[in-house]
């Protein structure tokens, strides 16, 4: 081949970075992977590439570019990306914004280096996966890749099936099918849905139509029947937020997570915005201050941390702090009585705050991305808490307390058979509607379909 010298070995073996941006190519053959083994960086912007790797890989995939660890192919007209991309074990970052491209494929998601990626600028089909593009870490968008792309039905089935066949082949593994089966369902957490319907008060949220410039989305629901008061479940709890904020959140830059006690909260609930100046609050373990003075207070707080611990960059703490920035309103959620219980994404109030003897939570979930990222925080945070308040029942760390065997006799037990076990006592999801001022439907979570991305660990009673 050209790209051979006599006897084999690569012309170019000393070839770190090549720069053909700004050419007319139409294509690159397996030549340049023969020629220059030892490449690092690849910059083909402002071609005419119709698709990558397109032929860059020799056929026999004896590991080409074991090296690449940067690959640009911005502006060009790519209408494919190939599953051979994954073929490179260094690739870091991949430029191809500005492209033809229609969809993503789940492969990137093998990429096992893969850091940065930027897609933005092409028509995807999947309008939730170009929201993400657009707003998101590249993380989060191979995560939702290697899901299938949540938004796609089929997607998801194939996934449901291909985790049941993983289940059905650990149990042939374990033996005993039916007693397996049984085992199972016995250990897997109960949720029984209450419907807005069979409520005779059912709390209600109404949205203002100032949020949709600043924080637009908000899903929220009534959990029954949790118990923190043994040893440390309060402290559990609240570590379960810490973490969801962390992962699932993306440090709370695409959604932010409040819970409430029930019982302090006096309904009907206005989610609203207001200038920083008049957006008073009493912060979780803080005097009540402005927003404005708040959010100043927090930042010389970063500021500080970032100097103790010589950081150069942001802490991830606050991080969320910048999604303010240069906003003229801020989002919050205000009670009844006029007090602003929540301001998402920097705190919620010490007046809602949860207590070890909180039995009944308010959640609530807010983001600038996407309803559907709500909805998904959402699952997760309840099946976190379930997992939780059966772990503190099974290990009943203040056995007969009387709550607790009261619990157990009423008529929440729905399946006797199991002999009122503490274990399969069902915390009770209480729908809860976001209406617009007019009282029209936004949204009501939990909904048929919500809960379904936990559905393999969860039994909804609906």
């Amino acid at each position: 081949g050209p790209g051979e010298a006599p006897g084999g070995a690569p012309a170019f073996p000393q070839l770190r970075s090549l720069n053909l941006s700004g050419n007319r190519l139409r294509e690159l053959g397996p030549g340049l992977a023969r020629a220059a083994p030892q490449l690092q960086a690849l910059l083909l912007s402002g071609n005419r590439l119709r698709a990558l790797p397109g032929g860059l890989l020799p056929p026999a995939a004896n590991g080409p570019f074991p090296l690449l660890s940067r690959l640009e192919a911005a502006d060009n007209e790519l209408e494919e990306l190939g599953a051979g991309i994954a073929a490179l074990p260094a690739l870091k970052s991949l430029d191809v914004a500005n492209n033809q491209l229609r969809e993503l494929p789940a492969a990137l998601a093998d990429c096992p280096r893969l850091k940065e990626a930027n897609f933005r600028g092409n028509q995807l089909k999947d309008k939730r996966l170009e929201k993400m593009v657009n707003g998101c870490q590249t993380k989060a968008i191979l995560e939702y890749l290697r899901a299938g792309g949540r938004g796609k039905g089929k997607a998801e089935n194939t996934r449901e099936e291909a985790r049941k066949k993983k289940r059905e082949k650990q149990q042939k593994k374990d033996g005993g099918d039916a007693e397996q089966d049984e085992l199972e369902e016995a250990s897997k957490l109960l949720v029984k849905v209450l419907h807005v319907s069979e409520n005779p008060a059912p709390l209600v949220v109404k949205a203002s139509p100032g949020v949709k410039d600043v924080r637009p989305f908000i899903v929220c629901c009534v959990l029954k029947g949790v118990n923190l008061k043994p040893g440390n479940a309060l402290k559990r709890f609240l570590t379960v937020q810490t973490k969801l904020h962390e992962d699932i959140c993306e440090k709370r830059t695409v959604a932010t997570i409040a819970t409430h006690d029930l019982q302090l909260i006096k309904g009907p609930l206005i989610y609203d915005v207001r200038p920083p100046e008049e957006l008073k609050i009493t912060p979780l373990g803080r005097k009540e201050i402005k927003a404005k003075d708040l959010l100043r207070q927090l930042q010389l707080e970063a500021e500080e941390q970032r100097k103790q611990k010589k950081r150069q960059n942001v802490s991830g703490l606050h991080r969320y702090l910048q999604l303010l920035d240069g906003k003229d309103n801020y989002p919050c959620l205000v009670d009844a009585e006029g007090a602003v219980i929540s301001f998402p994404p920097i705190t919620n109030s010490e007046k809602t705050k949860v207590r070890k003897d909180t039995r009944d939570l308010f959640l609530e979930v807010t983001s600038d991305t996407s309803l559907q990222i709500c909805k998904d925080v959402m699952d997760t945070l309840i099946l976190k808490i379930a997992e939780l308040n059966r772990s503190t029942l099974e290990n009943k760390e203040d056995s007969g307390s009387d709550n607790e065997s009261d619990a157990v006799c009423g008529p929440v037990n729905l399946n006797p058979s199991q002999n009122a076990q503490p274990m399969n006592v069902p915390l009770a999801v209480e729908q809860v509607r976001v209406v617009d001022m007019d009282g029209n439907l936004k949204v009501l979570y939990p909904s048929k379909t919500d809960l379904a991305t936990v559905s393999s660990l969860l039994t909804v009673i609906r």
